[in-house]
């Protein structure tokens, strides 16, 4: 199961990365980003693209122990077995 989930994982990545740069490619126009009075230098549009992605991979890494993602809770094999050898009458 970890390794489907690797390869998922990476897979995503991969694509994204595709997209990226078949992106930059096309549209090799500089912009800016304006957010309320900052604004930032020209920067290439797949630049932009590779840190947006980038941060948003890292801040869900972050995020994903305060949601609870990804942990399920621990059994124990006999737990198992008694749940599925019981039987109510």
């Amino acid at each position: 199961m970890k390794s489907l989930a690797s390869l998922l994982t990476s897979s995503v990545v991969a694509v994204w990365i595709v997209a990226i740069s078949l992106l930059s490619m096309q549209n090799a126009d500089q912009i800016r980003l304006k957010f309320l009075r900052y604004q930032t230098i020209q920067l290439p549009v797949g630049f932009v693209l590779a840190v947006s992605a980038g941060v948003g991979v890292v801040a869900t890494a972050l995020m994903q122990p305060l949601w609870g993602i990804g942990s399920t809770p621990a059994r124990s094999i006999e737990e198992d077995i008694e749940d599925e050898f019981s039987f109510d009458e």
